[in-house]
């Protein structure tokens, strides 16, 4: 018999976990949870058998904007591994932040059979500067306008960086810091100030 999972109501309170911790899952074509590593386990706060076989939604928290995981599945899809910045929602509502690796699994021929998620944590500054009032703004886009609107946000968010979205996010977690001050002053593609305020 399908077990029925419940959707936890959310909480404001973190999940109290040990960030050195990996988290790791499987899933086929379709987002269905295949595998979980204990760390992923603990950490969602469902036991393994509730996870096995659920979509990986499962653990989808309401303030993240539907546009990144369209980014996302657009990518793997289309055979490209990925990776994002994402709020997950334990069982108990709590939340925890983490940057998903998501790697394409192919089969003999070829062909995409599943993805593999590896999940670290992410300086919380970095959240509360840059991801946070970023993905407000996508998801009060959405609930406003519709996901079409959100994606073009997004994408003139990243145009004016010169960035894809996985080459933001690398970028905030190399440097802890956004490039939107040195945009205003007009250094593009790549042209930053030097220390001692004079141009590459």
């Amino acid at each position: 018999m399908e077990i029925r999972i419940t959707r936890p109501t959310p909480s404001d309170r973190e999940v109290d976990w040990n960030k050195n911790k990996v988290l790791l899952s499987k899933t086929d074509t379709k987002g269905t949870i295949l595998y979980a590593n204990e760390d992923f386990i603990d950490v969602s706060g469902y036991d393994e058998f509730e996870l096995i076989g659920q979509p990986h939604n499962i653990i989808r928290h309401p303030d993240m904007p539907k546009v990144i995981f369209k980014f996302l599945w657009d990518s793997i899809k289309a055979s490209k591994n990925i990776h994002a910045i994402i709020k997950n929602m334990a069982k108990t509502g709590r939340y925890y932040w983490v940057v998903t690796d998501f790697k394409i699994i192919a089969d003999a021929d070829g062909e995409i059979a599943g993805y593999f998620g590896t999940r670290k944590t992410v300086p919380e500054d970095i959240i509360v500067k840059f991801i946070e009032p970023l993905y407000k703004k996508l998801l009060h886009i959405e609930e406003v306008s519709g996901l079409s609107a959100s994606e073009e946000y997004l994408i003139g968010f990243l145009e004016e960086r010169n960035k894809t979205y996985m080459e933001y996010i690398d970028h905030l977690l190399t440097t802890g810091k956004d490039d939107k001050e040195k945009i205003k002053k007009g250094f593009f593609t790549g042209i930053f100030e030097k220390k001692n305020g004079t141009k590459k």
